[in-house]
């Protein structure tokens, strides 16, 4: 009977938010504005990180591989919401399947990531006559590229043990996208095993990075105030900034997401975490980056420069 049920679900409904259809065109609009910024935003980071030879190093490698992330994050997640708000809730079995192995894949390669950048910024300070033998090409490429496998493989496991359980009709997610926790409060089955397996995905993806972020800014900052001049520790403080104000954004709303407790009905607070996380901080993090970021202002002003001048000639 269950396996009757289960594969009648051909398709899921998308209501997270839709008992205040007065906000559905605002959030319509504010989410297309995003979506646009955030192409945009990122998209120019990595050009100028390409195009300037400047900023051919670890720390740029490591940024170019966040943007195109946030790139891929928000195109998974954002058109659906688009459609969702435009009044079509519905979404197929396997688009909602699909949806959820990749927004969750790269979501957890972006934690990865993150505590990949903090080692990367505490070996430029607390080593930094050390850094370009110790940060080579060879192993800032094997760190980018395990994130993402790390992230990937874990999506795929958690996706795999979702999409196999039984959901005996229901399919009105109360979400705005196909989330793994709003996915599983559907099931009628025992879910110990996803718990477990979520439990310890959440603990070596989420809490293990954080404590090596903040142990390496342990470290940095113990540096930073050993530095004499005020302008040394200005310069030092300032290139680790901005990667300390996306990791507080960031970790902030996943662990709220996924380490609070859980409950069966989903709070439109949740809701509205969950937008802010996938498409608030995606924006910020190109905006940030530039902002508090010499290099990248004058790599940007410089390629702009270079093309009005192709384009006048």
């Amino acid at each position: 009977m269950e396996m009757k049920n289960y594969s009648a679900v051909t398709q899921f409904f998308l209501v997270g938010l839709s008992k205040y259809p007065e906000l559905q065109l605002s959030l319509f609009m504010f989410c297309f504005i995003m979506y646009i910024i955030i192409l945009l935003g990122n998209s120019l980071l990595i050009i100028i990180s390409i195009l300037d030879s400047r900023l051919h190093t670890p720390m740029y490698f490591f940024l170019g591989n966040l943007s195109f992330l946030d790139i891929c994050y928000t195109s998974s997640s954002i058109p659906p919401m688009l459609i969702i708000f435009s009044g079509r809730k519905s979404i197929s079995f396997v688009g909602c399947a699909l949806q959820m192995v990749v927004s969750l894949g790269l979501g957890s390669t972006e934690c990865v990531l993150l505590a990949v950048m903090a080692y990367d910024r505490y070996v430029a300070i607390c080593n930094p006559l050390r850094y370009p033998i110790i940060m080579n090409r060879v192993l800032y490429v094997h760190m980018a590229a395990w994130s993402w496998i790390i992230g990937c493989l874990n999506s795929l496991v958690q996706t795999v043990l979702t999409v196999v359980l039984p959901f005996c009709g229901n399919n009105i997610i109360d979400h705005l996208t196909c989330e793994i926790l709003a996915l599983l409060k559907l099931t009628c089955s025992d879910i110990t095993v996803n718990v477990i397996f979520m439990t310890v995905a959440s603990v070596v993806l989420l809490v293990i990075p954080l404590l090596l972020i903040f142990i390496s800014y342990v470290f940095i900052l113990s540096s930073i105030l050993r530095i004499n001049s005020a302008e040394g520790r200005k310069k030092a403080f300032s290139t680790c900034s901005a990667h300390l104000t996306v990791v507080i954004l960031f970790y902030g709303s996943a662990l709220f997401m996924y380490m609070k407790p859980k409950s069966k009905d989903t709070k439109a607070s949740d809701e509205i975490i969950g937008l802010s996380y996938g498409v608030v901080t995606p924006m910020l993090n190109p905006i940030i980056y530039s902002l508090r970021n010499k290099e990248v202002k004058e790599a940007g002003k410089k390629v702009l420069s270079r093309h009005l001048h192709l384009w006048k000639m």
